[in-house]
């Protein structure tokens, strides 16, 4: 057991997809949740179990956003899941037999690998994500941050459809898991003045943004303005080690190279080998080389974590706080291995003297400092707003600006104080959010799968006009046919209801 270092040490993951049942299989659609599934939900969620077996509470703090929450519990997806894991055994049993060695190997590794996902998919997660989530908010081992309905770019969101989000998106949580997060992962980690007002009106005590939105200095929450509402930001020192793409751990040589594929199996077969080697000279993945890789990475970022909460302590004159913050995603899906060092790590931490505990606990046991008042600040490039607002998305900004009011004005002609419930309203207003997801913008200036993400944002603007359209002409029945035609298509937020969003 080594010496007890000042202060905590906090590890946040954020998971998100954008929805994707019924919009395209591959190279995107589908496939990128049942990856994510397979990869990185199904082996996470599986060590937070095992932690919590053992006795670990305070682990990490978690964030879900209702928009994959719904995916996870959806029947249609669940049901193609297990489709896809059975594809990936037969895919795997097909390779295992090939005649060359290297596609044999991995063939044999990933029947083991789909054999051990389809037996944890049967026996955890047939019934979808809610009966997984429940048991680990109860257990102690996470706090579970929520977030806003369908994940927008909220400063550039109109302030009433950014209360209603974020309002509809806590009240999804309590309706799937019992609970309602007091925390929460605000979409990129978006922050425009105002918006902690926002937060507290919703009872959120706390929420994150990237470190250098504090300028910096994260050793301590920091209250926002008057609002008691504490800003917690990510120690990019810290943060960095794990997923820099100059010197992150996961592209160490013998790691497994997402980016390389066998296309005749699908399978990822060969290792880093190099930054700077070409994909087919990339040599074999090989696991006998790997275990020693995982621990190494283990210790360097506890002495990481280590050094840091001594040195910010030293600094503030009192115990420091230390957040890390990921991607979920990034464990299993971007790095193979990553399941596998995570837990090592949550394990090892309390060993090598280091007191864990989630951004709740930091709250309240005083990891706090002077409120601050924040800037405009995501966690995008340029740390602003540039990736979601920059002149190459400025046709997606304009579309949601016009999407908005439509839908805005289509939903005030039709409010009737104390009616009933509109599912024409309703409808709506799901296809607004559809529309101002942050992932649209996110994929086109990233260029990662552009026209998909153009294509899928105009779809749902197209959907929101046409019902618009038919409602504002006074053909309710047309305007009814299209509402349930779209619902049927994206199955997701049945409890949203359009009377709930404020009056102009």
């Amino acid at each position: 057991m080594s010496a007890r270092v000042p202060g905590q040490f906090t590890l946040v993951l954020h998971s998100h997809l954008p929805w994707l049942p019924n919009h395209g299989r591959w190279p995107v659609g589908e496939e990128w949740l049942y990856q994510s599934w397979a990869d990185s939900y199904l082996p996470v969620f599986g060590a937070l179990r095992r932690l919590a077996a053992d006795g670990f509470t305070d682990q990490l703090s978690l964030g879900i956003t209702p928009v994959l929450a719904a995916q996870l519990d959806d029947p249609y997806a669940g049901s193609s899941m297990y489709e896809w894991l059975a594809d990936w055994q037969l895919r795997a049993m097909e390779a295992a037999l090939s005649s060359d060695p290297v596609r044999a190997d991995a063939g044999t590794r990933e029947f083991r690998s789909a054999a051990a996902a389809l037996t944890d998919f049967e026996t955890q997660w047939r019934h979808g994500g809610s009966p997984q989530i429940r048991p680990l908010v109860s257990s102690g081992v996470i706090e579970l941050l929520g977030g806003p309905l369908a994940h927008p770019f909220a400063p550039l969101l109109d302030p009433r459809l950014r209360r209603l989000s974020l309002h509809e998106g806590l009240a999804d949580a309590r309706l799937r898991w019992g609970t309602r997060p007091t925390g929460i992962w605000a979409p990129e980690c978006a922050y425009t003045p105002g918006m902690e007002s926002e937060y507290a009106a919703a009872g959120v005590r706390h929420f994150m943004v990237d470190g250098p939105t504090l300028h910096g200095d994260t050793a301590l929450g920091r209250p926002v303005g008057d609002s008691g509402v504490v800003a917690f930001g990510r120690d990019l020192t810290v943060s960095y080690r794990v997923w820099s793409p100059k010197s992150g751990y996961p592209g160490h040589a013998d790691y497994r190279d997402f980016h390389t594929y066998d296309h005749e199996t699908g399978f990822k077969s060969v290792r880093v080998t190099g930054k700077t080697v070409p994909a087919e000279k990339k040599k074999p993945y090989d696991p006998a080389r790997v275990d020693a890789a995982i621990d190494k990475h283990v210790d360097d970022f506890i002495g990481a974590v280590r050094d840091r909460l001594i040195a910010e302590s030293e600094r503030i004159g009192r115990p420091a706080l230390v957040v890390a913050a990921f991607d979920t995603e990034l464990y299993g899906h971007w790095w193979h291995e990553g399941p596998v060092w995570l837990e090592r790590l949550l394990r090892r931490l309390p060993e090598a003297g280091v007191s864990v505990g989630t951004l709740d606990t930091a709250r309240r046991n005083g990891y706090v400092g002077d409120a601050v008042d924040l800037d405009d600040s995501s966690w995008g490039s340029g740390k602003d707003w540039r990736v979601w607002e920059g002149p190459q998305v400025q046709h997606l900004v304009q579309l949601n600006s016009e999407v908005t009011a439509t839908s805005s004005d289509s939903l005030d002609k039709r409010r009737v104080p104390f009616g009933p419930r509109d599912e024409v309203a309703d409808q709506i207003l799901r296809e607004t959010l559809m529309t101002v997801q942050s992932d649209w913008p996110f994929m086109v200036s990233k260029d990662t799968a552009a026209g998909y993400a153009q294509d899928r944002a105009y779809k749902h603007a197209h959907a929101t006009r046409e019902i618009c359209a038919a409602s504002d002409s006074g053909n309710d029945a047309q305007a009814l046919r299209l509402a349930r035609g779209w619902r049927r298509a994206d199955n997701l937020f049945g409890a949203l209801d359009a009377r709930r969003l404020e009056q102009r």
